[in-house]
């Protein structure tokens, strides 16, 4: 016969840890899991299954309080969404802690609160969402890039946004009146010294890490490949060559997805995956559909065989990044053309 279970007797040693006692006097921990709200100043922390919710001031004092107690849980996972750099300092915190952290992409905590019924948006609802979102499908901890790559990825990242700045003010030079036209012309050129400052500041930090020097000349070794696509696969791919084929296509968003129903075959569309790594892998596919002569001769195939150039270039920037995961995974630098063709595409 099942002991009965009681849940008048419950002690939770620090905040969270619950214990249910059998009749006989033996107690069964049950697996907890944590789930963090973010914001600019608060830290709104939800168990699952036990239902306390906590609150913390999102700064120093806040976040060594929040890891106390969490901590004092042993928790099975803890998540919280990425929101833009606010999340940083505390996950950073809970995994020197010890701790299964988890990131996670809000769209998916929101598509999983739909499933589930919640249409209601609050930070308690939200951070009891991501405890439960951790207990289902328990995303994969992976560890969080330290002080140095994060220095490194902040000035990818800026550059990428001053770059965003130029195309804007291009984009507005075309139609503006021609009083303006002088000083958006000033911007752009402001803006693109920025840019070739940050290029010059990216470039040392990469040259001063061995091993970052030898993935960049690894890398940069693809007829086609050049430093910015380079420094965002540092900073922003970190896994490449660590994964198989389909892993690094679906994580850059460049792997085809079905769209079938019953007898309805539809097209096959790419989506998701980290965009940023993506709109620098599509320029440098651009590239070495010109200069690579794998991916050339790709291209020039597949609109032979109609293809559409948007479709025809999809394929070749699938092609490109399998070609560096493979080399990153041997640490081969590009050869030949038809030693490439044979030894990294099989």
């Amino acid at each position: 016969m099942c002991p009965d279970l009681s849940r008048a007797n419950i002690t939770r040693p620090g905040l969270f840890q619950e214990h249910i006692f059998l009749s006989g006097g033996a107690a069964i921990s049950k697996q907890v899991y944590v789930g963090i709200d973010v914001s600019s100043t608060e830290l709104v922390v939800a168990t699952n299954p036990v239902s306390e919710v906590t609150q913390y001031s999102n700064d120093a004092d806040g976040i060594a309080a929040l890891v106390e107690q969490v901590t004092l849980a042993e928790p099975s996972g803890v998540v919280l969404e990425a929101t833009g750099g606010y999340e940083t300092l505390v996950a950073i915190e809970l995994q020197l802690a010890g701790l299964p952290v988890s990131l996670v992409n809000p769209r998916q905590v929101r598509n999983f609160a739909r499933a589930t019924g919640r249409s209601a948006k609050t930070d308690s609802i939200d951070a009891f969402v991501l405890a439960r979102f951790s207990e289902a499908i328990k995303p994969p901890v992976r560890p969080f890039p330290d002080e140095e790559t994060r220095e490194l990825r902040g000035l990818v990242d800026r550059r990428r946004q001053l770059s965003h700045m130029v195309t804007a003010e291009r984009n507005r030079l075309r139609t503006a009146p021609k009083r303006i036209r002088p000083q958006i012309q000033n911007h752009i050129r402001w803006l693109k010294k920025q840019m070739e400052d940050l290029d010059k500041d990216i470039k040392k930090m990469i040259r001063q890490s061995p091993m970052w020097r030898a993935r960049d000349d690894l890398v940069q070794s693809v007829p086609g490949v050049g430093p910015v696509l380079s420094s965002m696969l540092l900073t922003h791919l970190p896994e490449l060559g660590n994964l198989n084929r389909g892993q690094v296509a679906a994580l850059v968003g460049v792997a085809p997805l079905n769209r079938d129903s019953g007898a309805c075959r539809g097209k096959r569309t790419i989506w998701g995956g980290r965009p940023a790594g993506r709109a620098v892998l599509y320029m440098a596919t651009l590239a070495a559909s010109i200069h690579n002569p794998i991916i050339k001769t790709l291209y020039r195939r597949l609109l032979a065989a109609g293809k559409l150039k948007t479709v025809a270039l999809t394929a070749c920037m699938r092609r490109l990044l399998l070609i560096l995961n493979t080399m990153v995974r041997r640490n081969a630098h590009w050869g030949p053309p038809n030693m490439q063709a044979t030894a990294l595409l099989v």
